[in-house]
């Protein structure tokens, strides 16, 4: 295993929500990545994030991994849910708080 899939998989392991994302939550660099974090917060989530920026060499590995090429892309346990259109439409159903709240990423 490459260096920089056990990077993706130690990011994946450090909680049980993951976004890799352009930029950080308080300062998204794009309205997909803005919008998955408003729809996470607004679930209440504890959630990790990646700024794929600060790591190219991980930004083309991650869309390998996932064979998703696009970003944001969320995890749930270690499992890729989607990007913003998915992580939006099942905000909009409760499907991703009652996910997140399964996964233990909804802060107390």
């Amino acid at each position: 295993m490459s260096d920089v899939t056990q990077r993706i998989k130690d990011h994946l392991a450090s909680a049980p929500a993951v976004l890799f994302m352009k930029g950080t939550p308080d300062f998204p660099q794009c309205g997909f990545s803005a919008q998955t974090v408003a729809a996470l917060r607004a679930c209440n989530a504890s959630f990790a994030h990646v700024n794929i920026f600060e790591d190219p060499e991980l930004r083309e590995a991650i869309k390998v991994y996932s064979n998703w090429p696009t970003f944001p892309q969320l995890y749930v346990n270690g499992e890729l849910i989607g990007g913003c259109d998915i992580a939006v439409e099942m905000y909009r159903s409760g499907e991703l708080k009652q996910l997140l709240g399964e996964a233990g990423a909804i802060a107390g």
